[in-house]
Parts: C-alpha cells; sequence; structure tokens
C-alpha cells in the first residue's frame, strides 16, 4: 500500500490534489499567481460566488445525472439480454442515442421553457448524454461472457437471478465501470455550459470570464474543471482495475448452491 503511494504518477496526482484544495479554501493567496492574466486593473480571483459552493454544486449535479444515468442504461442493457427483452434492443439503442443526436446545448434550449431556468436543464442534458457509454458497455460485458461459465452456473441449479447477480454482472463489473467513468468525464465538462442557464456549477466562472474578457477567470474555471475530470477518471479506473482482480469471485460464488450453502473447494 505505501509503496504504491509512493509510486510517481500517485505522488504527482496528491500533489494535484492538495493543490486544489489549498486553492478552494484560500484562493486569495493565488492572486498574485493569476494576475499577469488579468488587464487594466481587473481582479484575478473570481469572488462572484464561493469556488468551494461552486465546485461541490458541479459535483453534485454531474453525480447526481450520472447517478441517474447508470440506473437507467445498465438497466436496460440487462433487459435486452435477457430472452424477453431481445427484441427491444433496437428500441433500447434508440433511447439511449437521444443524449448523442441532439447536443447538449439543444437539450438545454429545449428544456428551459418546460423545467425553467436552474439546475434541472443542466441535470437533463448530462443524463440523456451520459447514457450511451454505460449502456454499450454494460452491454457488451454481459454479451461476450464465456458461455462455459454461464452454462456451468446454470448446471448448478441457478435461478437466472442468481446467475445474473453472482457470476454476470461482476464478470461485467470492470466494463460498466468503464462506462461510468466515460459518462462522468464527459458530463464533468459538459455540465459548464449549465451555466448559460443560471445553473450553479464552474461554467460561472468561465463565463464571468469570457463576458469580461479576464483570462485569469476563464483559466481558473478550466483548471478547476480539467483537474476534477483527471481525477475522477483515475478513481474509476483504480476502482475498474481493482473489480478486474477480482473477477475470481464469480467463480467462489458459483461454487454457491442455490440455497446459499458454500460447497467445498476440495
Amino acid at each position: 500500500m505505501i509503496r504504491d503511494l509512493l509510486r510517481p504518477g500517485i505522488l504527482l496526482r496528491l500533489v494535484v490534489f492538495a493543490a486544489l484544495v489549498a486553492f478552494l479554501a484560500a484562493p486569495d493567496r493565488f492572486a498574485g499567481l493569476l494576475a499577469p492574466l488579468t488587464s487594466n486593473g481587473a481582479p484575478s480571483i473570481y469572488t462572484q460566488s464561493s469556488l468551494i459552493d461552486l465546485t461541490l454544486a458541479h459535483l453534485f449535479t454531474v453525480a447526481l445525472s450520472t447517478f441517474a444515468a447508470a440506473v437507467l442504461a445498465v438497466g436496460l442493457a440487462i433487459f435486452v439480454t435477457r430472452p424477453a427483452g431481445v427484441e427491444f434492443l433496437a428500441l433500447s439503442r434508440a433511447i439511449v442515442n437521444i443524449g448523442q443526436t441532439f447536443p447538449p446545448v439543444a437539450v438545454l434550449a429545449l428544456s428551459v421553457p418546460a423545467m425553467g431556468f436552474g439546475e434541472a436543464p443542466t441535470r437533463m442534458a448530462l443524463f440523456l448524454y451520459g447514457l450511451l457509454p454505460i449502456f454499450e458497455n454494460t452491454l457488451v460485458g454481459l454479451s461476450t461472457l464465456p458461455p462455459a461459465v454461464v452454462e456451468t452456473a446454470s448446471a448448478m441449479g441457478m435461478t437466472g437471478r442468481q446467475r445474473l447477480l453472482k457470476v454476470e454482472l461482476p464478470l461485467a463489473m470492470p466494463l460498466i465501470i468503464e462506462g461510468i467513468r466515460l459518462s462522468a468525464v464527459i458530463g464533468l465538462a459538459t455540465a459548464t455550459i449549465g451555466s448559460t442557464v443560471a445553473a450553479k456549477g464552474l461554467g460561472e466562472v468561465i463565463v464571468a470570464g469570457l463576458l469580461s474578457n479576464n483570462l485569469a477567470f476563464i483559466v481558473q474555471g478550466g483548471v478547476i474543471t480539467g483537474i476534477l475530470a483527471v481525477l475522477i477518471s483515475d478513481i474509476f479506473t483504480a476502482v475498474a482495475r481493482r473489480a478486474t482482480k477480482r473477477r475470481g469471485a464469480p467463480s467462489a460464488a458459483a461454487r454457491t448452491e442455490p440455497d446459499g450453502r458454500q460447497t467445498s473447494g476440495a
């Protein structure tokens, strides 16, 4: 564990994370660093709203949208890989492709009349935009399972639900997590446009910089968003790697009798 933390890549990320926390906690201390990016005495630190509050609001919007997208996308993928849902694969693909068909800006424009200004239109846009990668990765994960493993689970008397929960989903989990990672990272960047419809987030800082021609605002909003995207991507990658290492767990699960008793490994 300690050896892993001492790796150069991990150390670099820890330093970047510490710098991000320090900046969000006391941005005024970094004013001198950003001052060369301003002109005509313009402020170098965005002070209209707390950067911590904007960052937390940004993360909450992305987390909520990604979670909702994951629930629907994984559920649809499970459904169309069951015998009763095979015929609905084309319809499911059409549903999850809606977000890719319409750009997030268009979804925002269409959502505002019905949902009003604020976070709701942004969450809807991110939700629709995040469906496709999660659905496709889950579909691939569940459709490319080793036939021998699935047949063995069925031969042992497992019900369809037991086979799904104890064998199929654990084996597909690395790909599912990768799909969620893609959705979260895309959502984190896309959420910045939510400020155009009065949603709280880091996009507020970037838009303020664009409107006032203040490069310091643009840089701090963009850098915070970029660092968060990298860190979140790394977290999901680490979780997926751990899930891959635990892919032996379904073998242990396959040794579980339908009534829940463990069989002997001998």
